[in-house]
């Protein structure tokens, strides 16, 4: 399948996608699964909730949100990868209530405001400035009014100020629409599109961020 977006690198295929998990741990030095756990556990999730994972990969993040929920939460997953979504589906196998289905989350999707929390990871900085705002909407369009948005990714930072160690590995992986993501204002883009009430956690020297932000209500 030709990419939607040929500089991005969040649309991924092949052997990377097959194992992207044990990838990301190499290149993290097996730090990337505990960091996930530790940020999902700040997420507050309660047994009940009804979760939308925007670009949910293999399955991993959304494994990891079940094992807070009851019979009563569920977890949908949305992603456009085939080998993706068949790892999903054999990692939450132990999970009826996580589903994932073929969509493209950077176009309209009808998901009917019933969620409690939607979540991205590691996404929204891979797509051009003027998709991540369908992203938005589309995460707006899912949550309940006082639903919760969720978005781990990189912190808002000048460049330079990365030390070389994390700068030359950050130039040599990351696509061009990363360099653009961490100039943005994130928590005014998002009261722009109806968010508020912001909170936000920091992780590896300020470089990364889980942000919440609160649909409004009316």
């Amino acid at each position: 399948m030709v990419p939607y977006y040929p500089d991005s690198k969040v649309e991924i295929k092949g052997f990377e996608a097959r194992h992207y998990d044990l990838l990301l741990d190499l290149v993290t030095f097996g730090r990337y699964s505990s960091f996930i756990k530790r940020a999902i556990a700040l997420m507050g999730i309660e047994p009940s909730d009804r979760i939308v994972d925007f670009g949910a990969g293999t399955g991993k993040n959304a494994c990891i949100m079940m094992s807070y929920l009851s019979d009563e939460g569920e977890i949908l997953g949305v992603d456009i990868s085939d080998e993706m979504m068949s790892q999903f589906e054999k990692k939450c196998s132990a999970y009826p209530n996580a589903k994932i289905v073929n969509a493209r989350i950077d176009r309209p999707l009808q998901l009917g405001g019933r969620f409690d929390k939607a979540f991205i990871s590691f996404v929204l900085h891979g797509f051009p400035h003027s998709a991540r705002f369908e992203i938005i909407r589309n995460a707006y369009s899912a949550l309940k009014d006082g639903g919760e948005f969720f978005i781990l990714d990189y912190n808002e930072f000048v460049l330079s100020d990365m030390p070389f160690y994390y700068r030359i590995p950050f130039k040599l992986v990351e696509c061009r629409y990363a360099f653009d993501y961490l100039e943005k204002n994130w928590k005014e883009i998002l009261a722009g599109e109806g968010f508020g009430d912001f909170t936000e956690h920091i992780f590896f020297r300020g470089f990364l961020r889980l942000l919440r932000a609160v649909k409004k209500t009316g």
